[in-house]
């Protein structure tokens, strides 16, 4: 079982940042790939970015077009955390976002499917203002 804790979302002007954090608790934090997924009003939940730990000190990272190249996702396995940090921020990404851990050694694609998640944070709100 993993708990996941959002914080960090909040109003902030075009153009602006906000870095988004996401606390685990739980066991084997670094068998888990995690991600995040946000949900704008009256749309589907939709992928972010995801990041996967590939051994040592290495990761893999892969973002949604909308948002690669403003956002980066970070994790740090010693502390249960899975950060995104979101640049250069549209009134487009106005949406609550959640923190997700989905298990499994599998292909990138798969971590982008929100049916596939397996563990879900309760969400943070994000607003971007024109």
């Amino acid at each position: 079982q993993v708990q996941l804790v959002e914080s960090g979302g909040g109003l902030v002007q075009a153009g602006g940042s906000l870095r988004l954090s996401c606390a685990a608790s739980g066991r084997a934090f670094s068998t888990y790939t995690m991600g995040w997924f946000r949900q704008a009003p009256g749309k589907e939940r939709e992928f972010v970015a995801t990041i996967k730990w590939t051994g040592g000190i290495t990761y893999y990272a892969y973002y949604a077009d909308s948002v690669k190249g403003r956002f980066t996702i970070s994790r740090e396995n010693a502390k249960n955390t899975c950060d995104l940090q979101m640049n250069s921020l549209r009134p487009e990404d106005t949406a609550v976002y959640y923190c997700a851990a989905t298990r499994g050694e599998l292909a990138t694609p798969y971590y982008t499917n929100r049916n596939n998640v397996d563990y879900w944070g309760q969400g943070t709100q994000v607003t971007v203002s024109s």
